[in-house]
């Protein structure tokens, strides 16, 4: 599968707020964001719930992808969904990057697309911890 996800209670902007912070706390940060929502309802006045990409990025394992195999930067930054399903429901749904970094053949990229998936399973279990 190319993603694995949790549903949250709470308001969308709580919800992406708590996620930052977990991110954080696993040496993740965010270097793009995209406003889905703004964006369909600028561009095609089509509304949707609040629904934002998130590009989460660890520069140390970045870097070691990029030095291995530098065309493989485009499978980077690892992408993050923010949606709200229904209000007080959000989904979060991660990239595998396993899945996505393993269409490299380097040993190097696959390491660190292990190392970076366990990162993501520990947001995810701090996340549901949250919810208790």
């Amino acid at each position: 599968m190319y993603e694995f996800n949790i549903t949250l209670s709470g308001s969308f902007n709580d919800v992406k707020e708590t996620l930052l912070d977990v991110l954080m706390q696993e040496q993740l940060g965010i270097v793009s964001e995209v406003d889905v929502q703004a964006t369909l309802k600028k561009k095609m006045d089509l509304s949707i719930p609040s629904y934002q990409i998130l590009g989460a990025c660890n520069p140390k394992l970045a870097s070691q992808i990029i030095e291995d195999e530098p065309n493989a930067g485009v499978l980077l930054p690892c992408n993050i969904i923010v949606r709200e399903e229904i209000p007080g429901k959000v989904v979060i749904s991660f990239m595998d990057p396993v899945a996505v970094l393993g269409l490299s053949d380097s040993e190097v990229v696959n390491n660190v697309a292990r190392v970076a998936r366990e990162k993501l399973q520990k947001v995810v279990a701090k996340l549901a911890e949250t919810q208790v």
